[in-house]
């Protein structure tokens, strides 16, 4: 039997993915599919869902015919809750980019030094992984905070007459996760740029190109993997994201993450909840699946 087994290249490749493919059956898998049923029943008095299971559609009914009637009045005909999907979609693009934007010249600063320099600098980017998020978190909020270590240091230099308003705003939010998921983009970006071949730049600078040129047609589309990983590992946290956005922005800035957040935690909706979490899911993987395949053609034809 063993023989056969060992013989067998079926048996030998399922024995190689059997325990990755249980691993995401009962941890990634089971848990979508829990959240699935009890986003298709009715919420319990006391929170939770109501047992024995009452099957229902209005927890998706109301994602889309919520309305701001606290603010607008009952006749208002604003969707709320597609309106913060928005809002953090946009605050993930906006974070996204200035990751890429900031995380590349970094990678390519680190890929250019040597070895020891590079394995140095590569370990204090990796350094902030080391201290949970949460901390890090509130350790920027004494950055940024009234009496925090920025204002004091602008106000010791003379260059403002009183403090700025740094937390408690769409501003801190976004600084804060751009400080939180830097890394993220770092890493892979750094990864693509240490495998290109530098000569490649010379040789199309001894055609003609300027370096500008140069980089956007040689360099760019041959490290766009890694950048198009930079931006799927930062945008897909960052617009569920509830720890930052809920310290930083102060309750003032909302996002789906804080809203999916408190339906599970205050409200105590269960099923609300994870209509909405199965929503954001949904549309987080159009996007990426949309922009993998708009990507990889614009790579093609670059190269």
């Amino acid at each position: 039997m063993m023989k056969f087994l060992r013989n067998n290249k079926r048996w030998q490749l399922f024995g190689l993915i059997s325990p990755g493919a249980l691993w995401i059956l009962l941890f990634f898998n089971l848990p979508l599919l829990i959240m699935l049923f009890i986003s298709f029943v009715e919420r319990g008095r006391a929170g939770g869902i109501k047992l024995p299971p009452v099957y229902t559609l209005e927890n998706y009914r109301q994602l889309f015919n919520a309305c701001v009637s606290q603010f607008a009045g009952p006749e208002c005909n604003s969707f709320l809750y597609l309106g913060i999907f928005g809002h953090s979609l946009q605050i993930g693009l906006v974070v996204t980019i200035w990751c890429i934007m900031l995380g590349y010249p970094l990678a390519f600063f680190i890929a250019k030094q040597k070895p020891i320099w590079r394995d140095t600098l590569m370990v204090l980017v990796i350094i902030p992984f080391w201290t949970n998020f949460l901390v890090r978190t509130y350790a920027l909020k004494q950055v940024l905070a009234t009496e925090g270590l920025l204002n004091s240091l602008f106000m010791g230099l003379h260059l403002i007459n009183q403090p700025l308003e740094l937390m408690f705003n769409q501003f801190a939010v976004v600084v804060g996760l751009i400080y939180g998921y830097l890394p993220f983009a770092v890493l892979p970006m750094y990864t693509s740029i240490e495998k290109f071949d530098h000569t490649l730049m010379e040789a199309a600078a001894d055609l003609g190109a300027s370096p500008r040129r140069a980089f956007l047609r040689v360099m760019l589309p041959m490290t766009l993997p890694g950048v198009v990983a930079a931006l799927v590992l930062v945008f897909v946290p960052v617009v569920g994201a509830f720890i930052t956005p809920d310290i930083m922005g102060g309750g003032k800035v909302e996002m789906i993450g804080t809203l999916i957040n408190r339906q599970f935690g205050v409200a105590r909706n269960w099923p609300f909840g994870s209509a909405m979490s199965l929503m954001l899911m949904l549309l987080v993987l159009i996007g990426v699946i949309a922009y993998f395949r708009s990507g990889g053609e614009e790579s093609r034809r670059a190269l």
